[in-house]
């Protein structure tokens, strides 16, 4: 039993609610699989792909991959702590109506806070800053997307998604000054 049980808003309720109403097996067939962009495992091998290719083909880029691999680590391992303190039910759990349109089980049924996978694209969006303008849209649209996957297959609420988010971002804008500190240029070292 966790220390502290969260209940989902009148908000989420209704947007729950809706979903459940209006969904069918092939809008969650799809979700389910787009919702995979966002699994931990998915991105540490990706982020462990990234940075033993900058270790063979771009070494300048080594501080990003370290980055990028360090947050990555750091936002698989924050949810599931997280989750050993905070129970809350999953939306789909409280769903008659949702099973018979298609919708899913998900993961441990009181584990619905925060949603892992947006800790994840929150941390990503954010990392998303160090790239230049039309590349950082791309990827901030796309890590929004993936996290609302998670409330279309209701495996959380919206305000599990929006938390997980932000504390992603939060974690990736921590770890800056200690992965990143040595790609500042010399002159603004010296004034900070």
């Amino acid at each position: 039993m966790a220390l502290v049980t969260v209940k989902p808003t009148r908000i989420d309720t209704a947007i729950a609610n809706e979903i459940a109403h209006n969904t069918n097996s092939g809008l969650e067939r799809t979700t389910q699989i787009l919702t995979w962009g966002a699994d931990e495992h998915v991105l540490i091998a990706l982020a462990a792909a990234g940075w033993l290719y900058t270790r063979l083909r771009h070494p300048q880029q080594r501080p990003v991959a370290d980055h990028v691999l360090m947050v990555s680590l750091a936002t698989a391992i924050l949810p599931h702590v997280l989750k050993s303190v905070f129970d809350q039910t999953r939306p789909d759990r409280l769903t008659v109506t949702g099973h018979w349109r298609g919708v899913p089980f998900s993961g441990r049924s009181r584990d619905a806070f925060p949603s892992g996978h947006a800790v994840h694209m929150g941390a990503l969006a954010s990392a998303a800053g160090l790239l230049p303008p039309a590349r950082r849209r791309a990827v901030r649209a796309l890590a929004v997307v993936l996290s609302l996957t998670r409330v279309v297959v209701l495996a959380h609420w919206a305000s599990d998604v929006v938390a997980g988010f932000t504390l992603g971002v939060a974690v990736e804008r921590l770890f800056r000054p200690f992965t990143l500190a040595k790609r500042r240029p010399k002159a603004s070292r010296v004034r900070s």
